[in-house]
């Protein structure tokens, strides 16, 4: 059945469900204009209203990219792409009013990924009385790309984060446009994973973000680096440029093919670095900075990580010996040798394997596990409410991405690659109907704990109710953490021996 709604920019039209005739989804909707010709590396500009209605019914297609195909878990296969990629969507109860919102930044390290993967499917998450916004937004050098030429032009002497500035511009969107959809937009919650969730942690630093949302859950990354390495961008910036041709001028640069701009990006390794620079308008300094002075956004907050997320997603080097760890722990740390120690009889066990497990190990809870603990440190700090989780439960590993082809075969069984980065995704939208395989009942029935846990929290600033195990707030003399498995359930720290030493040595 077709719904027709009016939005501040024209009439839309959405459609049904096709799983739940309750429910209206509403399909690549634009929230800016397309990025393209002289819009290329410039900041997301306001959609131009319409006087037909316009359909949405379909979704748009994903943002340039590399192409997937054996990328473990998180492979994606072979697709269209496209600049002209700024679209967002809308599930939405049919008799919504006045509900929270949710509004999902998907991962991908801002390279890859989309918002309307099957996985992300909003019909069973709405179902439990939210309106859900999925987005896409620029990647790579499209969405990260910092060259002085770009800078120059700018009226704000900045560029690159034109990916954060894309989600910005859909917050604004939602800001004007979600009452017409029943959804609450004095009460808005931003989720996202990875790259997502390191967005919504550099967001709630960047001035331009503020009142734009009232809460928010990170899955898997925070932004909290110190940006020593190259905080501009221009060094990478200058090198990719440099690969598509000597002495260029803004308008061949803006006219280079998609395909020549993703050569040069993979032939100089611009992603190796962090794709979020601090180009002093839409992040006017490191995101830490702001939160130690108190200046980000102080808003109540979720988030969490799971237990194995290095597995394939960091480097982990073999043949490391022990003298190179010492002087990756002098390196890493400029702290005295007896935290240096204290790190090592911490990471014990991992070393007794090898030097290169335990910096493997290292390395994961440097940038996830205490990444996250700090993160809810600084957000309790500012008197808000913050609710830490771990997800210790192991999901089946499959190619969550590609529902025709999710069967991964590995050599130990599905469940030989422990808690995985992105394992959580299809049990936060409670979608293992639609993502992934070898889910068991267990699964399932920490599907729905998730999910509703993220929705109370979207409602209410908090993730309980009467039915569900307490989560308790975290509290920084305890680390006070929700374990997610079978049984889930708060506890004083997690890790925190480990936790404490990198802490006390950094």
């Amino acid at each position: 059945m077709k719904t027709n709604i009016e939005t501040a920019q024209g009439w839309v039209a959405g459609e049904s469900a096709a799983t739940d005739p309750a429910m209206r989804v509403f399909r690549g909707l634009p929230y800016a204009q397309p990025p393209l010709g002289d819009l290329r590396w410039k900041p997301p500009q306001p959609v131009e209203p319409w006087t037909d209605l316009h359909a949405a019914d379909a979704f748009s297609l994903p943002c340039w990219q590399t192409h997937s195909e054996d990328a473990f878990v998180w492979s994606r296969g072979v697709f269209e792409r496209s600049e002209d990629c700024l679209y967002l969507n809308v599930w939405s109860p049919e008799d919504a009013d006045h509900l929270p919102v949710m509004v999902w930044f998907h991962g991908g390290a801002h390279t890859g990924g989309w918002g309307h993967n099957l996985l992300f499917d909003g019909t069973n998450l709405a179902g439990l009385g939210v309106v859900l916004v999925t987005i896409n937004y620029r990647l790579g050098p499209w969405g990260f790309l910092a060259h002085p030429l770009l800078s120059e032009e700018s009226p704000f002497n900045s560029s690159g984060n034109y990916g954060l500035l894309d989600k910005i511009a859909a917050l604004k969107w939602v800001q004007q446009n979600i009452e017409a959809f029943g959804g609450d937009a004095s009460n808005v919650t931003v989720f996202g994973q990875s790259a997502g969730s390191q967005s919504i942690c550099a967001l709630m630093a960047s001035p331009l973000a503020q009142g734009l949302f009232h809460k928010a859950i990170g899955q898997s990354a925070s932004c909290l680096g110190s940006f020593a390495s190259d905080p501009d961008g221009f060094t990478t910036g200058k090198k990719l440029v440099a690969a598509l041709a000597e002495d260029i001028s803004l308008e061949q640069l803006r006219a280079v093919s998609n395909e020549q701009l993703l050569e040069a990006a993979l032939a100089t390794n611009w992603a190796n670095r962090s794709r979020i620079t601090i180009d002093g308008w839409v992040l006017p300094e490191p995101p830490v900075n702001s939160f130690v002075s108190g200046e980000a956004a102080s808003i109540p907050l979720l988030l969490g990580c799971l237990a194995n997320e290095g597995h394939l997603l960091f480097p982990r080097n073999d043949s490391l010996t022990a003298t190179q760890f010492d002087n990756y722990l002098n390196q890493t740390f400029s702290s005295a040798e007896n935290q240096h120690l204290a790190i090592k009889r911490a990471y014990a066990e991992e070393l007794q394997e090898s030097p290169g497990l335990a910096q493997h190990a290292i390395a994961t809870d440097l940038f996830m596990a205490l990444g996250m603990r700090q993160w809810a440190n600084f957000n309790s700090a500012s008197g808000q409410p913050s609710f830490l989780y771990f997800m210790d439960h192991i999901p089946p590993a499959s190619r969550i991405y590609l529902p025709e082809s999710a069967e991964l075969e590995l050599p130990g069984g599905p469940h030989s690659a422990g808690a995985y980065h992105s394992g959580d995704l299809a049990y936060v939208f409670n979608n293992l109907d639609k993502a992934g395989a070898y889910w068991s009942q267990i699964d399932q029935e920490l599907a729905v704990i998730m999910s509703r846990y993220w929705t109370n929290f979207a409602r209410n600033g908090h993730p309980n109710c009467e039915d569900l195990p307490v989560w308790q707030a975290y509290a920084p003399e305890q680390h006070t953490t929700m374990l997610l498995n079978a049984s889930p359930g708060s506890r004083a720290g997690v890790r925190q021996v480990k936790l404490d030493a990198l802490q006390a040595a950094l």
